[in-house]
């Protein structure tokens, strides 16, 4: 396709999504409002659905306290709790608990915690997804970056499309991204890369090889993905072309939309791959929907996506509604968008256009800006370390860990750590990817502890006190990649745990015992 004619098309639609994003940028009153068309509008679709029925969605809307009478009414919810009804659709029952068949079902596997979960993907949410895919780019393109660039490839490091029915036949299943992948809007197409056939490759490795030898065939300006396999394949297309940076081969190359993980633990790895700085956008795209996208370049935080099929709540993360396990007790109150604060840890729940309703998808979150309704993901309810009131957040974990890698003068990519309790002594046991020879556990140990308490209170308090034990283990950083091969998960949207259960914990240990290393 000329030139001419890309720009023309990509500048149509750029041109009408900025009309369509003028009216996103709320405060929390103005949200609020919207939030509140926004249940009355998902209710309003689900209303005869089975899940509509149960929970008496008719008598919710005629309600003057919409969002009061659905809270009291409809229970917060879980994986667990909407498996069965899930089930369902994905047998290929309709109206279940969103009107008409569920075509598509994500496949969630996150972290290499457990088995999958099958999350409903709806032609609805494939709209919101690309709404709001269209929102950042706009983002993008207020920044400096060329106008030009318009008519440059943008690659998208997805799984595969290559989807799979279920047992009966009757839906397809795969990774979000897969889907996302296989359904991408035509005009948008003819300047995403790789090829389609190429994107339905199902084994990983291959998928990477065939994207390292089409490399130098596309002019990339931007490209999607999880950190660690998009420095898995700039480092081989650089070493396969035998060039200094990433930019020798994509000389356009400028920004990068990254989510799933921080980014931080990573700089220290991708800049040097670089020869100029690019621009950082974060995205929050999960299985259930696309939650947030970082609007401004310079910006703390991410926009919730507002008006796009999508309700918020809010459960303040603390001991009065969450266990020590993470789980969320019963009868706690949910905050809507008018009620949340700055810099408190949230739960957040999500209602959307796929018929989840008051789900808890399991992360936590903070508001960095209420003018602009910004968030900033904070951790997970079950990935953070509180054995004895110690409060340590994946936050927390990844500052203290990203400000060791730069006192070391080394990176550090990949971490976890468990929390282990024996004779009554609690302690904290860290695995540390890197790579630095001779390395003086003793010290880095005494440095990250030091990080740590400078980082977080609680955990300062509970040092001196009942947390006895702190362990640091340095490991080779691409056993973290092995192991997660070995577990299956090796592919675009697979992350390391950075809390290992103790499953996890049994199975990491064994795997580096079986390589010598414990």
């Amino acid at each position: 396709m000329p030139n001419s004619y890309r720009k023309k098309i990509l500048r149509q639609v750029i041109n009408a999504g900025k009309r369509l994003s003028i009216p996103f940028v709320l405060n929390q009153e103005k949200a609020l409002k919207q939030q509140s068309k926004t249940l009355e509008k998902l209710l309003l679709r689900a209303e005869n659905t089975e899940f509509g029925k149960m929970y008496q969605f008719s008598e919710i809307l005629a309600s003057k306290f919409l969002i009061r009478q659905y809270q009291q009414k409809v229970p917060i919810g879980d994986y667990s709790t909407m498996h069965e009804w899930w089930q369902k659709a994905y047998n290929g029952k309709e109206d279940v608990t969103w009107p008409g068949k569920i075509e598509y079902f994500a496949l969630s596997s996150g972290t290499s915690e457990g088995s999958s979960k099958y999350i409903p993907v709806s032609s609805d949410m494939l709209k919101s997804i690309t709404k709001a895919s269209v929102r950042q780019m706009i983002s993008v393109l207020k920044t400096d970056i060329p106008k030009d660039y318009l008519a440059k490839d943008y690659l998208m490091m997805s799984g595969s499309t290559s989807l799979y029915f279920n047992d009966e036949g009757k839906t397809y299943a795969g990774d979000l991204s897969g889907i996302t992948g296989s359904n991408v809007p035509s005009w948008f197409d003819r300047f995403s890369k790789p090829t389609m056939d190429i994107r339905s490759e199902k084994d990983w490795e291959k998928k990477i090889e065939r994207i390292v030898e089409e490399a130098t065939n596309w002019d990339v300006v931007g490209i999607a993905g999880v950190p660690a396999w998009i420095q898995i394949l700039f480092e081989k297309i650089i070493s396969k072309y035998k060039v200094k940076t990433i930019h020798d081969v994509w000389p356009n190359f400028s920004f990068y939309l990254w989510g799933g993980v921080a980014i931080d633990p990573y700089k220290r790895s991708l800049d040097p791959l670089f020869e100029r700085p690019i621009m950082y956008f974060e995205t929050y795209l999960a299985s259930e929907g696309f939650v947030a996208y970082q609007a401004r370049k310079e910006a703390q935080g991410m926009r919730l996506n507002f008006k796009n099929g999508m309700f918020f709540e809010f459960v303040p993360f603390n001991e009065q509604n969450f266990d020590e396990n993470g789980n969320i007790k019963s009868g706690v109150v949910a905050l809507n968008i008018g009620q949340v604060e700055l810099n408190k840890n949230y739960a957040i729940l999500l209602t959307t256009c796929s018929g989840a309703w008051r789900y808890l998808i399991g992360d936590t979150i903070k508001f960095v800006d209420l003018e602009q309704c910004e968030i900033k993901i904070t951790g997970r309810t079950k990935h953070y370390l509180s054995l004895c009131g110690e409060h340590l957040g994946v936050d927390n974990m990844n500052q203290a860990v990203s400000q060791l890698s730069e006192i070391l003068k080394t990176n550090i990519n990949e971490y976890t750590v468990k929390g282990i309790t024996e004779n009554g002594i609690h302690g904290h046991t860290w695995f540390l990817g890197c790579d630095i020879q001779n390395a003086d556990i003793p010290s880095i140990s005494k440095t990250l502890d030091e990080l740590l308490i400078a980082t977080n209170d609680d955990y300062a308090t509970e040092r001196k006190h009942a947390l006895k034990n702190f362990k640091v283990h340095i490991i080779p950083s691409d056993l973290f990649i092995e192991w997660m091969q070995e577990q299956g998960k090796y592919g675009s949207q697979s992350k390391f745990p950075r809390v290992l259960t103790n499953q996890k914990y049994e199975e990491w240990t064994s795997f580096l015992k079986s390589k010598k290393l414990l």
